[in-house]
């Protein structure tokens, strides 16, 4: 009664349904409080199934109204396979507009392979990567810079399994029709969803779709032509749902992360001004921005500069910056994938 997640979610029933993964846990103003994650299924006979997740981080708004339209819009007779769409994974954290949750400071993204008996975040992460991902082919997460980071908008998949998993990851991914993709080398163990949807068996898809905890005519643009494609190259359905009018097609250019080396983070207090914008391209050793002392206005500001060359991929959105806040990150360009 007081631990674990409970629902009424049936994998095999036909048609479509919408219900919820109820977790029980205690709070000040209720004592049997259940957070609820709104969970819709949507089946057609045999075929090839897909899990739709978003709000995993709850202030990255592009995948979740995404996904609430299409728990709305797509219909089971158009469906080939199935689809699981869960619009706000970390529920509580979508509602409060946070990207951790309110309930135990849990980050959904860090907290794979999850703990039944654990937090309330830790359990969502634990159903998510031992009862859901092993029952669908795919797991498309969807993420964006949140309310602190804007992001190039791009792909991003992991370099995870067996090669003939990783290749076909390579191919969805593509597939998206995003100017950029990336490659994150984060190894097995890595506590993403990704890590789990490939140690469950399936393959994991991701995405920077956005940031700045909004939402923009080109991200949502953006976000819901990938959502199409996957589904359309998959064959779970036969025509476009979410865009309401095409994008041009580009060719993707794939970038990849493999070390902090790429990214510049804060060692003190201070004011960041960038030097350049999301997308240029600069080599090590160029000015990446300016770092400001409002304390001290006798000393001049400091220069930093990147230490790899690439494709400017994030920036830190908020000036006023703190100790370990990241600044900026470069992806280097991968060749032969």
């Amino acid at each position: 009664m007081h631990t674990g997640i409970f629902h009424e979610l049936d994998l095999a029933a036909e048609g479509k349904s919408i219900s919820y993964l109820s977790i029980p846990f205690s709070v000040d103003r209720s004592p049997y409080f259940q957070a609820k994650v709104p969970v819709c299924r949507i089946r057609n006979g045999d075929g090839p199934s897909i899990l739709l997740i978003a709000g995993n981080h709850g202030d990255e708004y592009e995948g979740e109204i995404c996904l609430s339209r299409l728990v709305r819009e797509l219909d089971p007779t158009a469906v080939h396979g199935s689809v699981t769409i869960i619009p706000f994974a970390n529920a509580p954290a979508v509602m409060a507009a946070r990207r951790r949750s309110p309930l135990d400071e849990g980050n959904l993204n860090r907290a794979f392979p999850g703990d039944l008996g654990g937090t309330p975040t830790q359990r969502i992460a634990y159903f998510l990567e031992h009862e859901l991902f092993p029952h669908h082919d795919v797991v498309f997460d969807l993420h964006s810079g949140g309310t602190s980071m804007e992001h190039l908008h791009c792909a991003l998949i992991e370099r995870q399994g067996p090669p003939e998993q990783f290749a076909e990851a390579l191919r969805l991914m593509k597939a998206m029709g995003l100017p950029y993709g990336f490659i994150a080398e984060n190894g097995s163990q890595a506590p993403t969803s990704m890590a789990g949807a490939a140690r469950a068996g399936a393959i994991g898809l991701s995405g920077e779709f956005g940031g700045g905890g909004t939402a923009t005519r080109d991200s949502m643009a953006i976000t819901a032509q990938a959502i199409d494609n996957v589904l359309l190259e998959m064959g779970i359905i036969q025509k476009p749902v979410l865009a309401r009018k095409p994008l041009p097609a580009k060719e993707m250019t794939l970038l990849k992360l493999e070390s902090h080396a790429q990214a510049i983070y804060a060692v003190r207090r201070g004011w960041f001004e960038p030097a350049v914008a999301l997308g240029d391209a600069v080599e090590a050793g160029d000015i990446a921005g300016w770092y400001h002392d409002f304390d001290r206005l006798d000393l001049p500001e400091e220069p930093l500069h990147f230490g790899k060359s690439g494709i400017v991929l994030s920036r830190r959105l908020h000036c006023d910056s703190q100790p370990g806040d990241c600044l900026m990150q470069v992806g280097l360009l991968v060749a032969g994938e």
